[in-house]
Order: C-alpha cells, then sequence, then structure tokens
C-alpha cells in the first residue's frame, strides 16, 4: 500500500537523523554542569521523535488494514467462499491490527516519555529491547512470511528483507541496549527526571517477564481466531474444548504478572511449572503432528486449505519457532529465582 511505503519513507529519513545526532552527541564536550557525563539529551530527544512518528505511522495503519475485510467479503475485490470468522485470511488480518494497535499503544508513550527525559522511558525501553530478544525469532520468521506471501518479492529484494528482519533481532537491539544502559544515558535521565518510579524498583528479569506474559496473553487471544487450537501433550484441542484451556491459561498468566510484579515465590513456582508443561506440551504435540492433519482440523475453507498446502512446512518447523520463546522465557523464570521473595523476606536485586 503507498502509505505503508510513505511510512517507511519517512522512517529511514527519521532513524538517519538518530545517528547524525548520535555523532554530534559523541563529539560534544561533558555537561557544563555536570563534568562527570555527558548529555545525551538530543540523542533521546531525537529518539522520541522516531518512536513517536512510527506510534503514530502504524496506528493509522490499523484502521486502514481493517479495510481489508471488505476487500475479501462478499462483494470485495479478492472474496471467496469462506471468508470470515476461522479462516487463514480473516484471523491473518485481524492478527495484524492487534499487532499495530500494540506497537502505536506502546511507541507513543514511549516517545513522549524520551522527549521529556523520563527516567520510567529508559526502563520500559530496556524492558521491550529484552523482551524483544526473547520473543522476536519467531515474530521475524512470521514478518518475512507474510511480507513473502502478500508481495511478489523479487530473490534480490527477498534477500534484503530478510537481512533487515535479521538485524532488526540482535544487532540494533544489541546497540540500544548498551546505549540506554550506558552511563552518560543513565545519568542524562536521571538529572532530567530527579523523582525515582516503581519500574526502576523492579530487576529487569521480572519486567521483561511480565512483558513476556502480557504477550503470551494476547497471543492466546488470537488461537481463539483459528478454531481455538491448544496443544495438549501430543493432541490437539480444538472448539469449544479448545477455547476453554485457552482461557484458563489466560487467567493463569494475569495471575502470574500479579505475583511475579509483587516478586512473591508462588508467582516463581506457578511460572516454573505451568511454563515447563506447557512448553513440554507444545513441542510434543507438534512434532507428533502432521501438517496437513492441522490443516484439516482448523476447518479452513478449501480455497485457503490448498494455498496452506503448497507451503514447504512440517510440524516440527511451528514446533521449533514456538518452542525458542517458551525454552527462553523459561531458563529466563529459572534464573531468576533471587528476585523473588518468601513472606516479607525480599531477595537480593
Amino acid at each position: 500500500m503507498p502509505c505503508r511505503s510513505l511510512c517507511v519513507t519517512l522512517f529511514g529519513r527519521v532513524v538517519g537523523q538518530v545517528f547524525v545526532a548520535a555523532e554530534k552527541e559523541a563529539n560534544m564536550e561533558p555537561n557544563a554542569s555536570n563534568p562527570d557525563y555527558k548529555d545525551r539529551t538530543r540523542v533521546v530527544a531525537v529518539i522520541g521523535v522516531v518512536l513517536l512518528l512510527i506510534g503514530i505511522a502504524v496506528g493509522f495503519l490499523g484502521p486502514l488494514e481493517m479495510y481489508c475485510f471488505y476487500l475479501f467479503s462478499e462483494g470485495g475485490r479478492f472474496q471467496y467462499e469462506g471468508f470470515g470468522f476461522g479462516s487463514f485470511m480473516f484471523g491473518n488480518i485481524t492478527s495484524q491490527i492487534v499487532g499495530y494497535y500494540l506497537i502505536a499503544a506502546v511507541f507513543i508513550p514511549l516517545g513522549y516519555g524520551h522527549l521529556q527525559v523520563r527516567r520510567w522511558a529508559r526502563t520500559l525501553s530496556l524492558t521491550l529491547l529484552w523482551f524483544w530478544l526473547v520473543v522476536g525469532a519467531p515474530l521475524i520468521v512470521i514478518a518475512f512470511f507474510i511480507l513473502a506471501a502478500s508481495k511478489e518479492l523479487s530473490l534480490p529484494a527477498a534477500l534484503i528483507a530478510l537481512v533487515l528482519l535479521a538485524l532488526s533481532y540482535l544487532v540494533f537491539p544489541a546497540l540500544l541496549i548498551r546505549f540506554y544502559r550506558g552511563r552518560n544515558v543513565k545519568r542524562t535521565f536521571e538529572s532530567k527526571d530527579v523523582k525515582s518510579n516503581w519500574l526502576e524498583v523492579l530487576p529487569m528479569p521480572v519486567l521483561v517477564l511480565c512483558a513476556v506474559y502480557g504477550f503470551y496473553i494476547v497471543v492466546l487471544h488470537i488461537l481463539i481466531l483459528f478454531n481455538g487450537m491448544f496443544p495438549v501433550f501430543g493432541v490437539f484441542a480444538f472448539g469449544m474444548q479448545g477455547i476453554l484451556l485457552l482461557d484458563i491459561s489466560i487467567a493463569c498468566l494475569v495471575c502470574l504478572i500479579w505475583g511475579t510484579v509483587r516478586q512473591r515465590i508462588w508467582a516463581w513456582w506457578g511460572a516454573v511449572i505451568s511454563l515447563g508443561l506447557f512448553t513440554f506440551s507444545t513441542l510434543l504435540t507438534f512434532f507428533n503432528s502432521s501438517y496437513s492433519t492441522l490443516l484439516y482440523s482448523l476447518r479452513f475453507p478449501p480455497r485457503e486449505i490448498e494455498f496452506l498446502e503448497g507451503l514447504p512446512v512440517q510440524g516440527y518447523h511451528f514446533a521449533v519457532l514456538a518452542g525458542i520463546p517458551l525454552l527462553i522465557t523459561w531458563c529466563l523464570a529459572i534464573l531468576s529465582r533471587r528476585h523473588f521473595r518468601t513472606g516479607d523476606r525480599v531477595l537480593n536485586r
């Protein structure tokens, strides 16, 4: 769509300004009022502008993407029999809309926090960057699949897109984490915003776990659109049975978020046990399920099944995609033991 191309072009120009500003800041003299650090307000402000532009642009894409429902419905340009709730394209479009609104809901306040140089903006940025390293790998693969399926990409364009997506998973987050953890940036935020906030009190692993749990809640809601599929130790539950299991899992994750924020030991035990069981169940189910059987169990329209059958994927591909973030989350939960307390005893950060 032209709007998407315009957003990408505008984003590229603003990102260039970030690196220009960063280079200027690197050559600046130390802060005159406090020679112990170099003021990074300009770089932080430029990053805030970038985040605001991305959030606003992506927020506008949400309503535009809704128009796709009309294109695939009866009388639309791409109509076909069976499109509606429960079809693959309906779930795909809905997932993209949810993703757009989530990005806008995060990036717009985060951009404002950078422009105002608020301490919570730095803490939240670090949380989201570590969160991305946990769940980003399968999202990158899914994004590339959606891009390749919706656009006729040439081989050079596909390779460029793949490289950029790979860089956005590892290189860019690593550089930004180093930037936000730097002494100059930390002191810049602290000098502009003297009062601390509750986010800074919580250890980073606790914040990252809460963010990941929240993301899993969104994912489980999206699975309702796909016939309520839920892995149960080697088989998939569908329909009302699957939706009930999804509902229970969502409620458990909400409880885990509440307990994790309060750093309760029962939340740690609950996370280790439930994540371990769910990870094992997911891996076992996908490894034991053939792709064709899964497709017909999802009850997609015949035209969608015909298209999806041509994809060179198997059950173990989905096991890897789903298993990587689940295993990382489980390991993170296990390693975060020292940040949880029993009763009134607070463990070291």
